[in-house]
């Protein structure tokens, strides 16, 4: 039986600035600013969470089918995913469209300025839950299109599937009435600190009644690891510390996911699924882009004993 990832796949475009942006943008000139910075470094990279989650799931041997809407100029991006193992059939290309854009500059200070062409995103609803003509065991929706949001978290209800409502970047578009619809249809919700404040203020669903709406919810807290309700038990799941510096956090709470859907599927303990997707999110850390790291399992299991002092479970 197949995982489903439903979101978008990006490109994601970096450039470094090696000097302050204050020192080239007038405060009070910001009403007619016009001003150039040099880059001197700049890197592409295979993104968008859809693209992320499945990277990390085919490197733990899963063959995980996702669905998004791309644009023309996806074949790169698309070879690397079936290199990977990727089911592509259901990222459909939309024709006169660019794939979805991210593009950032970062100053010495790690400040940052962004800008994001959804392009070929907003026609994500092409794809439907139905045209899956094999048994899918668990799914996740994640940020790939106010539209298609709603139409796949409904789509998977109506179907029966299980799925993880992840609303990422996507939660500031989604109403109140919207979040407590998609709320009652998901299985699981699994978000950080920061979209918890939002899940409470936008959507009167506090941790203390979220919990209760869904079989799990996993809350990611960054340094302090993360919390998983389950009934009335919380576990809380330590971080691991990785032996190398972080790099680079851009794709770790993905990676995070792609270990979520890997214990769901195969029946873990939450205790065991928790800490197998810390363990994702510290590998990935260590490397720059979300789709550049790498592990086998000999490398997963030693990790996983190093953090949390237990024989490797599984």
């Amino acid at each position: 039986m197949s995982i489903l990832v439903c979101g978008a796949l990006a490109y994601d475009t970096l450039f470094n600035f090696e000097d302050r942006f204050d020192n080239h943008i007038l405060p009070d000139q910001l009403h007619k600013i016009s001003t150039t910075f040099k880059v001197p470094t700049m890197r592409r990279e295979f993104g968008g969470p859809a693209g992320n989650i499945a990277y990390s799931l085919c490197l733990l041997g899963e063959k995980p089918l996702v669905m998004g809407a791309v644009g023309e100029d996806f074949e790169p991006y698309r070879q690397h995913l079936k290199r990977a193992g990727v089911d592509d059939r259901f990222i459909r290309t939309i024709r006169g469209q660019y794939t979805s854009q991210c593009f950032g500059i970062a100053d010495k200070d790690g400040n940052q300025l962004m800008a994001f062409h959804p392009g070929s995103m907003d026609h994500a609803t092409v794809n439907h839950i139905a045209d899956v003509p094999e048994p899918v065991q668990v799914a996740i929706v994640s940020p790939g299109g106010h539209a298609a949001f709603l139409q796949h978290t409904r789509e998977l209800h109506e179907a029966g599937i299980p799925f993880i409502f992840d609303p990422g970047q996507e939660l500031p578009l989604l109403s109140r009435d919207e979040l407590n619809e998609i709320v009652e249809l998901a299985t699981y919700v699994a978000i950080n600190d920061y979209e918890s404040e939002l899940m409470r203020e936008r959507a009167g669903l506090p941790v203390e009644v979220l919990k209760d709406k869904v079989k799990a919810l996993i809350v990611t807290r960054g340094s302090k690891g993360a919390e998983i309700y389950v009934d009335d038990t919380i576990h809380l799941i330590p971080r691991v510390q990785m032996p190398i510096k972080p790099v680079d956090p851009m794709g770790c709470g993905d990676a995070f996911r792609a270990g979520l859907l890997y214990g769901i599927k195969h029946g873990y303990d939450w205790k065991i699924t928790g800490r197998l997707a810390n363990v994702l999110g510290a590998i990935k850390v260590t490397s720059h882009g979300p789709q550049n790291h790498f592990f086998d399992w000999d490398k997963l299991k030693s990790l996983y004993m190093q953090a949390y002092g237990d024989p490797w479970p599984l």
